[in-house]
């Protein structure tokens, strides 16, 4: 990558006339009550853009578990009052002078990690190991909002895909695609004919790794503690569904691997499924997680760990080349996002009290403005 953009050096200087937009914001940290719908500073007026700043109007944002965390309260300073929201969908409004991938009027996706592009994780290609490394909605201002602005790298066109993409599908896409294809694709490198595990196969991580395993050859076994979950992730793809409510994961993988186990199991639950993650490895076999739902310690017996020579990959996000590479499989009409339930700007709490209580299967959307549902015209 170049030089860093205004946008990864330095606070974006606005004009006092940039007018105002709503947006979804919290005031202060603790339950889902913080939330609500005001009125804030629109970012960037059009003749302070930095060179490669994109200011993007917001058709539709998915929400993620990220954005539950950042509600209840993360390390590091807020700025309040604070728009929540990494996922995003929409259509660039202004761009800087240096802007040469993208123009008024396309139809972008937003890629919501923002790197410095001057570290040496960031020369390396390492863009989600920068040292500055934010991602919108936690350490920036999200994308809940009427407008966004972001760096010209963090954009993907939307793909013409028939039949047509929504504004849904294309907001939903770009968290957990490149997160999952990072885990199972570049971390735990999946094969075809390995088997590989994945813990709660309602959420939108899960589910892209399951299908980008899928893809890969590999077989795949889910869990989840819905049975209604289990058969429509059966209609997706999966091998094997396990209700991890009423049955042993455990034994039922052993009984299903010839008590081998699996190569590669995928974790974002953390300490309710840690230990029993490990003990569904195989010998040798790879364990890659991208998250905690369930909380961040957990115990393991390393005399297991050393004998059975477990690899424990770490995960987050991804880096500019696999963003391009996934982008690339939706253009050919794999990954397609999974929509659960879509709600109005006005209702955003209560789109996520609906990912709080875990009940959904697919991605949660906020509409921004116009219909979520609108097909995308690139």
């Amino acid at each position: 990558m170049s030089e860093a953009n205004s946008l990864r050096e330095a606070p974006v200087v606005v004009s006092d006339d940039r007018g105002s937009m709503r947006a979804c914001v919290i005031r202060s940290t603790g339950g889902l009550d913080r939330i609500e719908i005001a009125d804030v500073a629109a970012p960037g007026s059009p003749t302070l853009l930095g060179g490669r700043d994109v200011r993007v109007a917001i058709r539709a944002v998915a929400l993620n578990h990220l954005d539950l965390f950042v509600v209840r309260g993360l390390p590091g300073e807020y700025q309040f009052p604070h728009i929540l929201g990494s996922d995003g969908a929409g259509v660039v409004e202004t761009a800087g002078p240096d802007v040469t991938t993208v123009k008024p009027g396309d139809a972008v996706m937003i890629n919501p990690g923002i790197w410095d592009g001057t570290c040496a994780f960031c020369r390396a290609g390492e863009h989600s190991l920068c040292v500055n490394y934010q991602v919108l909605g936690e350490h920036l201002p999200g994308t809940l909002a009427e407008s966004v602005l972001v760096p010209e790298d963090n954009l993907a066109k939307v793909p013409a895909l028939d039949p047509p993409i929504s504004w849904a599908e294309a907001a939903a896409f770009s968290l957990v695609s490149l997160t999952a294809w990072r885990m199972i694709v570049t971390r735990a490198r999946v094969e075809a004919g390995e088997t590989v595990l994945v813990w709660g196969i309602g959420g939108g991580v899960s589910l892209a790794a399951m299908r980008i395993a899928k893809l890969r050859g590999a077989r795949v076994i889910v869990t989840s503690s819905s049975d209604a979950k289990l058969a429509q992730a059966r209609q997706l793809g999966a091998d094997v569904t396990l209700n991890h409510r009423t049955q042993s994961v455990v034994q039922e993988v052993r009984a299903l691997t010839a008590r081998r186990g699996v190569d590669v199991v995928v974790e974002n639950v953390g300490e309710a499924t840690w230990e029993d993650s490990l003990r569904c490895l195989a010998k040798g076999g790879r364990l890659v997680t991208c998250g905690a739902t369930t909380g961040p310690r957990v115990v393991t017996d390393v005399r297991r760990l050393f004998w059975n020579q477990y690899t424990i990959l770490g995960s987050t996000l991804g880096n500019a080349t696999e963003y391009a590479a996934v982008v690339r499989v939706l253009s050919s009409g794999a990954l397609r996002p999974l929509v659960d339930r879509v709600y109005p700007l006005a209702e955003a709490r209560t789109a996520f009290e609906r990912l709080a209580r875990g009940e959904q299967l697919g991605k949660v959307l906020v509409e921004v403005r116009g219909s979520a549902a609108d097909p995308v015209v690139p």
